[in-house]
Formats: structure tokens, sequence, C-alpha cells
């Protein structure tokens, strides 16, 4: 394995979308969502594990979780984790990993991840990896990578590709000419057609030079505070001067900081078998189904005319459903949500209106 290479793990969100499942206490990250032994964040470590040194894999995380990752990550050290005391976005995640890793290999090709997506063909992905660490070693490019989309989709965001490709370099690597935020479904019907856009996996690969200088170019601001701790960084004081600066740091996400502006944007478009798993819709879509296309977690489950729903209940609890169809159904602790799966995007909803009327508790 080359040792100049490195990832970036970023597993700080809350997953609010997979309510009440996934809650602050404990985000779909840290949970085995897909049943199979292992959480999202340890399935990821173990994917670019195959690619990337041990010692070079980063996560970065809130100070919340810290035991968490520990407990799931054992083989990890203090010194691969990093805490941030507040979700600032991308941006700030990103910059605080470039200079730890600028103290440990100022040579470094990065490649940043979500802790959180599903990848059914992983071979495919390693490869795809493998050859934009290439590109990202040899020029000075900020590479992303794009999935071709197989339907119309509103929870994505979607990147415009243009003809042009760097001399010498995989013909799937395109000039990106625009990105857009999660369109409503009228225009994802557009995207899709014209077969000009894909999908934004929000996975990224570069070269430490190039980042850095990215963020003194249109970030200042933010590198300017995670610069003046080069003498702090891997000291008992790191801690205490990431608290201070992330208090005063803009929260921005590094789409819409950098890459948005930047010039040198390349996309990667590749299909991998991808999702960020971000509803419970995507779950549903890329899980096994019975004959009724139902999605069923939980071992006393009795379901009478129950047609293309999600179940997700405790094993030890006895569920008797009739007539549903299109339905989630999801039991965590003493919460209880049942809403069409069609309205799953009006879950961000529900959960404010519950913090609103009964506090962070039954977050």
């Amino acid at each position: 394995m080359n040792k100049n290479h490195f990832c970036v793990i970023m597993a700080g969100g809350i997953g609010s979308r997979f309510w009440p499942l996934s809650k602050i206490s404990k985000p779909k990250q840290f949970l085995d969502i897909l049943g199979t032994g292992r959480s999202l964040l340890q399935s990821t470590y173990d994917r670019f594990r195959e690619i990337i040194l041990p010692e070079n894999i980063i996560i970065v995380t809130n100070a919340f979780y810290r035991e968490f990752v520990f407990e799931q990550l054992p083989e990890i050290t203090p010194s691969q984790v990093l805490l941030e005391p507040m979700r600032k976005n991308t941006a700030p995640c990103i910059a605080y990993a470039n200079y730890k890793i600028k103290l440990m290999n100022p040579d470094a090709v990065i490649v940043v991840s979500p802790s959180d997506h599903l990848i059914l063909r992983q071979d495919v992905f390693l490869n795809e990896i493998r050859q934009g660490l290439e590109v990202a070693s040899s020029e000075s490019v900020l590479l992303t990578l794009g999935i071709k989309p197989n339907r119309p989709e509103t929870g994505y965001g979607y990147i415009q590709a243009n003809t042009k490709t760097l001399p010498g370099k995989p013909e799937n690597l395109r000039k990106v000419k625009t990105f857009t935020e999660k369109p409503d479904m009228e225009l994802a019907r557009v995207f899709f057609e014209s077969g000009e856009f894909h999908w934004n996996s929000g996975i990224f690969i570069w070269s430490l030079e190039t980042i850095m200088n990215s963020f003194r170019q249109f970030l200042p601001d933010v590198d300017s505070l995670f610069s003046t701790g080069m003498d702090i960084y891997n000291t008992g004081e790191e801690q205490k001067f990431i608290t201070g600066i992330y208090s005063t740091c803009k929260n921005i996400s590094v789409d819409y900081g950098i890459l948005e502006k930047a010039e040198d944007v390349y996309v990667l478009i590749t299909d991998f078998g991808w999702s960020d798993l971000g509803t419970w819709g995507s779950l549903y879509e890329n899980s096994d189904k019975n004959i009724n296309g139902n999605m069923i977690a939980g071992d006393h489950v009795f379901a009478y005319d129950v047609k293309n729903s999600i179940i997700n209940v405790p094993d030890e609890k006895i569920v008797v459903l009739q007539g549903l169809d299109g339905y989630i159904v999801v039991e965590s602790g003493n919460i209880l949500l049942v809403c069409r799966k069609e309205d799953e995007q009006r879950i961000k909803q529900f959960v404010n209106d519950v913090k609103i009327e009964k506090g962070e508790e039954y977050l």
C-alpha cells in the first residue's frame, strides 16, 4: 500500500431522517442498520482498510461520540480520532484533518468519505478510488465521485459534467460544469433524462497540497483559524484550542465553500451500487424484502394485508399490523413512528415538532 495515501472518514452527523432509530445519543453511523453484524462506520473503515494503511485512516466525529468510535474501532489510536466540539458542516471538519495530516505526511493524497454509505460493488468502488488517488497524485485537481442515476431522485445533490477530460486520464473523468442542490421532482426528471447529471456522492479525492491551497483561496477565514494551531496539534492543548476556534468558525460545506467556486474540479463518473442511506426509503430500496414487498426487522411481527412497507421494531415486542400499503413503522425505546413512505422527507419536520413540544430527550 502507498504510504502517501490517506482516508478521512466523517462520522459526526446525527442522521435525523432515520429517527427514531437514529438519535443524537447514538446516530445511524454507529448502528448496524443493514443487519450485517457491523455498524455503518465499521463497514466504511473495513472498506478503506483494503487500500489504505490502517494508521493512515482518520476518523472525524463529534466529541460526544468518542467512546462509540473506540468501542467499534478498538484498533485505532487516539491520534487518529479528531473530536469536533460542535457541528459546523464539512469544511471545518476537512480543514482540521488537513492540518493534522500535514504533520504526518505533507505529500499525502486523501480520500474523504462519509461514514454512512452503502456500497454494493466494493471491488468496483475500490478500483475507482485507486484511480482517483492516482489522478490526484499527479494533477492539481479536486475530484468528486459522481454516480450514474437510475431514477429521478429528489434526495440527492447533482453534478453536471461537460465533455472535457484530462489528457491521458480515464474517459470517465470529466470536468464539472455545475453543482445543484436537491431538486424538486420535475427538475430531477429533467436531470435524469438529460444524461448529463450525476448524483453527488459526497466522496472527494485530492492531494493535501491542492485542498490546502483551495482553502487559502476560497475559505481563508476558515483556514487561518486552523493554521494557528501548528504548534498546538498533537499536544495536551489541542482539544482546548479546537474548542475555541470552532466557536468562531463559520458553518459551511466544502461543496459550497470551495467546489462550487474552484476551477479545476472534476467528477469521476461511476456506478458501484451506491446509496447514502440518508432515509428509510433508501434503506428499503437496498434491502431484502419478502414476497409482499415488506422489509421487516423484528422477531415477532404479524402482518396481515401489509405491502411495500418498512417495519423495524424491537425483537422482544409482538407487533400486529393490518391493511398497510407503503408505510414506515419504526419503534425505538419509547418512540413509535408511523408514516407514509412517500412522506418520509417530512420526518425532519416531525423531529423538530417533537423537540419543540417534548424536548431533546426524545431526539
